[in-house]
Order: C-alpha cells, then sequence, then structure tokens
C-alpha cells in the first residue's frame, strides 16, 4: 500500500463509519480498484484506522464522554456492547469468510437501501428524544440490532440507528447513540484485531506488524489523522441531512452504489 492507496482508505473509513452505508462495502470496493494488495498490514490498517474516527466521536460529544458524574451513560453503553463482543467472537471466521466475497456486501448494501427507504415511514411516533430517557433494556436491544453489522455490507450505523427507532427514539437520538454505541464497539474490534486476532493468527501482534518499518509508522499516523477529521466533518453533515431529509437519501445511494459492485465484480472485475 503506498500513500496515496492509504490517503483514499482513510478518506472512506471517515466518510462511512458513522453514516448508514457501510463502510466495508466502500472500502472492498476500493481496494479493488485501486488494485491494494490484501496483506497483513493493508487488513490490519483498515481495521486500526478506526481509531481515529472514534476520537471523532469522543471530540464531538465530549462533554458526555468526560462527565464522570453521570455513571448510568457508561453503563448502558456496556451493556449495549455486550451482544456485538460475544457473536463477534463466536462468528469472526465467519465475517472473515464473506469479506473475501464481494457479492454478498453488495446484495447486503441493496437490501439495506431498501429498507432505508421506508425506515422513516415505519417509525412515525417516536417518544425518546435523548440519551437521558433510553433505559438500560433499550439500549442492550439497540445493541442487538447492531449485531446485524457483522454481515458485512450490512452496516453498523444502520442496523444501530433503525434498532434505536424502532425503540421509540427520534432519527436524531437514534443517530447519536449510534455514535456513542460505536466508541466501545470500534474500540473494541480494534483492540482484538491489532493486538489479539493478529497475534494468534501470524505469532505477531499488531503493534509489531505497525512498527515494522518506517512507512508503517507514517501511513498509521497519517490514515488516523485523516479518518478523524473526515469523520468530525462526515457525522455532522450526517446530523444536518436526517434532519432535513430522513434517511431516503442513504437509501438510494445505498441501492446505486450495491448495484454498481454487483455489475463492477460480476461482469468487469
Amino acid at each position: 500500500m503506498d500513500f496515496f492507496q492509504a490517503l483514499i482508505i482513510a478518506i472512506i473509513e471517515g466518510l462511512t463509519e458513522y453514516l448508514p452505508v457501510s463502510s466495508t462495502g466502500h472500502m472492498v470496493f476500493a481496494s479493488s480498484y485501486f488494485g491494494i494488495q490484501e496483506d497483513d498490514f493493508v487488513k490490519l490498517f483498515q481495521v486500526s484506522i478506526q481509531f481515529g474516527a472514534i476520537l471523532a466521536v469522543v471530540v464531538l460529544y465530549w462533554k458526555k464522554f468526560f462527565d464522570f458524574t453521570k455513571l448510568n451513560f457508561f453503563i448502558k453503553l456496556a451493556c449495549a456492547v455486550v451482544p456485538a463482543l460475544v457473536l463477534g467472537k463466536l462468528f469472526d471466521d465467519k465475517i472473515d469468510a464473506v469479506l473475501g466475497n464481494p457479492i454478498p456486501i453488495a446484495i447486503a448494501l441493496i437490501v439495506g437501501g431498501i429498507i432505508l427507504l421506508f425506515i422513516d415511514s415505519r417509525f412515525k411516533n417516536p417518544t425518546i428524544t435523548s440519551e437521558e430517557d433510553i433505559t438500560v433494556k433499550k439500549a442492550v436491544t439497540i445493541g442487538i440490532w447492531q449485531c446485524l453489522a457483522m454481515m458485512p455490507g450490512t452496516s453498523r450505523s444502520a442496523a444501530s440507528i433503525i434498532g434505536g427507532m424502532q425503540q421509540g427514539l427520534t432519527r436524531h437520538a437514534a443517530a447519536e447513540f449510534s455514535f456513542f454505541l460505536a466508541v466501545p464497539t470500534m474500540l473494541a474490534v480494534t483492540c482484538y484485531s491489532v493486538f489479539l486476532k493478529t497475534y494468534e493468527h501470524s505469532q505477531m501482534k499488531g503493534y509489531e506488524l505497525i512498527l515494522k518499518s518506517d512507512e508503517n509508522i507514517k501511513l498509521f499516523l497519517i490514515g488516523n489523522i485523516v479518518a478523524f477529521i473526515v469523520a468530525i466533518l462526515a457525522i455532522k453533515f450526517f446530523i444536518g441531512i436526517i434532519k432535513q431529509y430522513g434517511f431516503k437519501p442513504w437509501g438510494w445511494y445505498r441501492i446505486v452504489v450495491g448495484i454498481g459492485l454487483l455489475v463492477y465484480f460480476t461482469y468487469l472485475k
């Protein structure tokens, strides 16, 4: 992976991680299109730059994450992330197998897009407008919905937002709680991939792979900085779009991209 390719992947991660469009689907297409070699470092890079995206949420919502007097907020996040941690560990190998096949990812993009076209009309009378009104039970239920994103192409953001709306949250509240829940979820995935999974498979810890050369260190740092900046802009943009237009624009976007990926990997690749 060269500097330009790393920059593209980092921009895609920052743009798509918190939007209901599947960051995985976009990175799979970009990697294939630019001919990026899927070696150990590239796979690790695509996961580790999530750290920059995580920091974007923490910075934007710093009052939430650094107000330690409201322990209920952290309890809800801790409980909500448990289903993903358990199921993620159980189905880890199966998820990796699907990642090697872009066709199911493209289909998941299309199906998810169709669902987003109708999601606004399905949940018309929300009763919860802020995180403070979300109970631990509802948080766990949203966490279970988030597990649908274990199918690459589904979108963690879309699954958790739909789960939030199903639990009575407004679009805005569901989107924000999805951002909050992303922090422990993505942090766990990043740490698992960098420090545990890499070690299990190659007998080399993730941080050793990153620090293997000065070039790897540079790509890692630049990737996280770019993902951080772009994610901040994407989150602000997304909130504005859903307030004004709902989820239909993202539904149509997913359908178009999914069809494009199907055509590309079926006939052009």
